[in-house]
C-alpha cells in the first residue's frame, strides 16, 4: 500500500471517529436547526390553509383533492430545497429532523452532544413555527379541514400508516446517503431530497399524512391536541432511517460516508468534519 493510500485511510478513520469535529457547544447551529424547521412548519401551515380551508380562493378554484395535494407537495418540496441551500441550511447541515440527526449520530458523523441539542431545538422550532401561525390565524388553522397541518393515519388505518412512514423514511435516508457521498452528485442532494418530499405529499400523504419527522408531527400535535398515531411518527421514521444507514454501511462501508450535511458547500465551515470554507480562508 502506498503512502498516499495510507494517509487517505488514516484521514477517513479520523473522520469516522469524529476527531475532526469542532469541540464545544455550537449554539448558532442549534438555533439555525430550530429556525429552519420552524420556517418549514410555518410554510406547511400556510399552504395547508391556502389549499384546504373551505373559504380559501385556491380551495374553491381547485375542487380536486389530488391536484391540491400535488400543489401542496410542490410548495413544500420547494420550501425544503430553499431551506437546505439557504446560508443557515448550509451551515447547520439542514437535518431539520430528529430521525436524520439520530441516524448520523449512529454513523458517528455528529457528536452525541451536538445531536442531543439538534434534536431538542428541532422539536422546539417545530412547535414555535406552528404557534406563530396560530397567533395570526387561529380559527383558520384550527378548521377541521386544516387541523394545524397535523399528520395522522389515513382511512386505511394505523398499520398502513406505519408501513407508509417506514417506506418513505427508508427511501429518503438511502437517497440522501447515496447522493451526498457521490463525488459528482453531492451538490444536488438537497434538490433530490426536496423532490422526494413533494412526491411523498402528493402520493403517500393519504395513508400516513406524510411526516417522516417526529418533531414535525409534534409541532402540529402540541397546539391542536391531535396525538392520534403519534407513536408511529415518533418511532417508525428513525427506525427506518437507521436501517437504511445500516444497509448502506454494509454495502459501501462506513468510510464511504463523508459528512452529515445535506449540502456541503465549499464556502462554509463545517463543525462536523472540520472542513474550513473558502469564505473563512479569505478573512
Amino acid at each position: 500500500m502506498s503512502t498516499v493510500e495510507v494517509q487517505i485511510r488514516e484521514t477517513q478513520a479520523r473522520k469516522a471517529s469524529g476527531e475532526y469535529a469542532s469541540p464545544g457547544f455550537h449554539w448558532p447551529e442549534y438555533a439555525m436547526e430550530a429556525a429552519l424547521l420552524g420556517l418549514f412548519m410555518l410554510s406547511a401551515c400556510v399552504f395547508t390553509m391556502l389549499f384546504e380551508l373551505p373559504s380559501s380562493p385556491a380551495r374553491i378554484a381547485l375542487p380536486s383533492p389530488n391536484l391540491r395535494r400535488l400543489l401542496t407537495g410542490a410548495a413544500m418540496g420547494l420550501t425544503a430545497i430553499a431551506l437546505i441551500y439557504s446560508p443557515w441550511g448550509q451551515r447547520s447541515g439542514a437535518h431539520m429532523n430528529p430521525s436524520v440527526t439520530l441516524t448520523f449520530a449512529w454513523l458517528r458523523k455528529i457528536q452525541t452532544r451536538d445531536a442531543a441539542f439538534y434534536i431538542v431545538f428541532q422539536f422546539l422550532g417545530a412547535a414555535v413555527g406552528v404557534w406563530l401561525v396560530s397567533i395570526v390565524a387561529r380559527m383558520s388553522l384550527a378548521d377541521p379541514n386544516v387541523r394545524y397541518a397535523s399528520t395522522v393515519p389515513g382511512i386505511t388505518g394505523t398499520v398502513a400508516a406505519a408501513i407508509g412512514e417506514f417506506v418513505i423514511s427508508f427511501i429518503q435516508m438511502s437517497t440522501v446517503l447515496h447522493f451526498s457521498n457521490h463525488p459528482r452528485l453531492s451538490r444536488i442532494t438537497g434538490i433530490v431530497a426536496g423532490t422526494l418530499v413533494a412526491t411523498y405529499i402528493a402520493l403517500e400523504s393519504p395513508y400516513s399524512g406524510m411526516s417522516m419527522n417526529p418533531a414535525r408531527t409534534f409541532g402540529s400535535a402540541l397546539p391542536s391536541g391531535i396525538w392520534r398515531g403519534f407513536a408511529i411518527y415518533l418511532l417508525v421514521p428513525p427506525l427506518a432511517m437507521l436501517m437504511a444507514a445500516q444497509l448502506y454501511v454494509r454495502s459501501r462501508g462506513s468510510a464511504a460516508i463523508d459528512c452529515c450535511k445535506l449540502d456541503h458547500s465549499p464556502e462554509v465551515d463545517c463543525i462536523f468534519c472540520g472542513m474550513k470554507g473558502t469564505s473563512h480562508e479569505q478573512l
